[in-house]
């Protein structure tokens, strides 16, 4: 099995205006008898999935999607070695008219590998590649449901740090109006998909949130 998650850790990398990440010690075994951490964050922290609601007034919030949209096969589109700063990737990027020749459906997640997992944790994150917003139509238009990306967001993310009010991927933000508001969902700050072939056994398991506009997770693959 591989773990595609980000581990979340004290002061992480968030999306820039979201929560500060806050992990530290509430009790002890030396003094409680027990240790427990006490974690403050945001609900897209980390590995994580976007409901509709993170940004459609009236979408579905997380607790209404069935898990079993959250696993199954997926495409794996690679553009990492076409991946620049701030720059978008289309279909030439990926490759996509040859990857997808001779397909009527493709399979119902699809993951982006950008290769900018790698600087997660680093200014650079900010500075990641977003998708064309072209390319997540055509792949809606083929059987989509799910799309996950290795950056902090598949539309260009701004340069605020945490908690400094920043609004967000709001409905403008081109993929994320498509695919949330065809109501799909997105996967983002997943990591490690050098290490998966064209196609995957996936399982995206988020946190069991009352009325989530999203959720970190652990995303999965089976060898």
């Amino acid at each position: 099995m591989i773990d595609l998650s980000q581990p979340i850790l004290d002061g992480m990398t968030v999306y820039p205006g979201d929560p500060c990440v806050s992990v530290r010690p509430a009790l002890t075994i030396d003094r409680d008898g027990a240790a427990v951490s006490a974690l403050e964050l945001g609900s897209h922290t980390g590995t994580h999935v976007d409901a509709p609601a993170h940004t459609v007034a009236g979408g579905l919030t997380l607790d209404r999607i069935p898990l079993d949209e959250l696993s199954g096969e997926a495409l794996v589109l690679d553009a990492a070695a076409r991946a620049r700063d701030r720059r978008p990737i289309g279909a030439v990027e990926l490759d996509l008219e040859e990857r997808l020749r001779g397909l009527h459906r493709v399979p119902p997640i699809v993951l982006i590998r950008t290769g900018w997992d790698r600087y997660f944790g680093a200014e650079r994150a900010l500075a990641h590649p977003h998708l064309e917003v072209a390319v997540a139509e055509r792949l809606l238009g083929l059987g989509m449901r799910v799309l996950g990306v290795d950056a902090l967001s598949p539309d260009p993310t701004g340069g605020l740090a945490c908690g400094d009010g920043g609004e967000g991927p709001a409905p403008g933000f081109p993929v994320h109006a498509a695919v949330l508001g065809g109501g799909g969902l997105i996967v983002e700050n997943l990591r490690g998909l050098e290490r998966l072939g064209s196609r995957a056994r996936i399982g995206i398991f988020p946190l069991p949130l009352a009325n989530a506009d999203g959720a970190p997770a652990r995303v999965v693959a089976w060898e």
